[in-house]
């Protein structure tokens, strides 16, 4: 770091000041104590940002800070994980927990697992990272399947698609190990790609997911040395998938896909399969970071929120939106109207039998 000279001079001048003034002794022990004060200070508030964890931190060269959002992030030693009312993570099927990862599924046939937060996301742009480990005993093209990582309206829903239900409504981003479609020569695996759905679509094994996938590209991940890492980036409906794979610690984009309108209120999760082949599918930490971005007053009504999953200039068939959900004055409205005109109706139909009941007995008599 630079010295600043001037800096440097006006405070030697206030030292020669002051020991002209105090005498030898006087001078040190006042220049100290406003030392002491002064250091104090700046170690006491560096203790508070150190310690809340959720300082914001600037993100790339304009202006965009990112939050830790801790209700959606997981790491070691994963107090937060397990079956009870206080857990913010449910484990299925075969996953465990040991002590320096999440293990999805074990080098094993036929396992499947998954991790899923029981909190929904509410924020408008956020950039999950995904700190995994894929590894086992096989060797070229015999191991699979791989993993994925989910924003979906469903939890805890177990299915073929790497461990998860198929026709999801949300975000799926796959991490395939194994290639399924014969003379596959365009696309070199693993390989990442991702879809976005309505709850129209089913995931085509056979093809490895192309006819519905939104990009994608290749990322050797199996049986590296060092660790693998995924972030998914959602920001002004853009979504960006970069990884970093190859031990630099720096971000290598992946795929990126403007137009992407994702409802609030969604889950995050990550999930796995095994078949005939097997793999070890390691989760080390999942990170949630709520990003804080600038919008223009045009923009702001161009992102107004959605009910349904959709991408831009890509057609999905279409399914019935969920309507809004009531506010609590509505539905007290609704429930008020209702029970006044069911009042209403039965005053009316006592009114009509009494005077069908009158004109019966006219008759009679």
């Amino acid at each position: 770091m630079a010295w600043d000279t001037g800096r440097a001079f006006n405070e030697g001048t206030a030292v020669g000041k002051m020991a002209a003034t105090l005498g030898p002794s006087g001078w040190w022990q006042r220049w100290r104590r406003r030392l002491s004060a002064r250091n104090g200070s700046r170690m006491l508030l560096l203790l508070l940002l150190l310690g809340s964890g959720q300082g914001p931190r600037q993100v790339g060269a304009g202006q965009t800070f990112e939050y830790l959002k801790r209700e959606h992030s997981l790491s070691k030693p994963y107090q937060g994980v397990g079956t009870g009312s206080s857990s913010l993570w449910n484990l299925m099927g075969n996953a465990m927990v040991m002590t320096q990862y999440i293990r999805l599924t074990p080098d094993m046939q036929s396992k499947q697992g998954a991790l899923w937060n029981r909190v929904p996301c509410f924020l408008r742009d956020w950039e999950l990272q995904v700190h995994f480990k894929i590894h086992g005993q096989g060797k070229k093209n015999l191991h699979g399947d791989g993993l994925a990582i989910w924003y979906t309206k469903d939890r805890m829903q177990p299915g073929p698609v790497f461990g998860n239900m198929d026709k999801f409504v949300g975000l799926g981003v796959f991490v395939d190990t194994y290639p399924n479609e014969e003379k596959q020569q365009e696309r070199v695996f693993p390989y990442i790609s991702a879809m976005v759905n309505n709850g129209s679509l089913s995931y085509d094994h056979e093809r490895d997911g192309r006819p519905t996938e939104l990009g994608g590209c290749t990322a050797i991940v199996r049986n590296l040395h060092y660790d693998t890492f995924l972030v998914i980036r959602y920001v002004k409906r853009h979504l960006t998938i970069m990884m970093d794979i190859d031990g630099k610690h720096e971000w290598r984009d992946c795929i990126e896909v403007p137009g992407v309108r994702l409802p609030r209120g969604y889950y995050f999760g990550t999930s796995s399969i095994t078949g005939d082949l097997s793999d070890n599918h390691d989760v080390i930490s999942l990170k949630l970071f709520e990003l804080t971005v600038e919008r223009t007053p045009e923009e702001e009504k161009l992102h107004r929120d959605v009910f349904l999953p959709s991408v831009d200039n890509m057609k999905l068939p279409e399914v019935t939106a969920p309507l809004p959900p009531l506010s609590g004055l509505a539905l007290f409205l609704i429930v008020f109207f209702s029970l006044v005109f069911s009042v209403f109706a039965i005053v009316i139909g006592i009114i009509l039998y009494n005077k069908w009941q009158e004109q019966s007995r006219k008759r009679f008599y």
